[in-house]
């Protein structure tokens, strides 16, 4: 199968949303692959080190909202 990682990175942004504390650090219990590539396309800060979260970037955390709320919302 040929996965399309820019959706999973997508999902995984809109995920973080459901993390966030402090207002713009999140958990980062996801996949490392993705982390790392939405650390490049900078949306979040370097998620390698000791700390159990991730910094969201101004840009991150709005595209993690616009996400979420595309992804997850009832209609209405």
């Amino acid at each position: 199968m040929d996965v399309d990682t820019d959706k999973i990175d997508d999902a995984v942004l809109a995920l973080l949303q459901l993390t966030l504390h402090d207002g713009f650090r999140a958990w980062k219990g996801h996949d490392w692959d993705a982390l790392g590539r939405l650390h490049r396309k900078g949306m979040i800060g370097d998620p390698v080190g000791k700390a159990r979260s991730v910094v969201l970037t101004d840009e991150g955390l709005a595209e993690s909202k616009r996400l979420f709320d595309q992804l997850f919302s009832k209609p209405g």
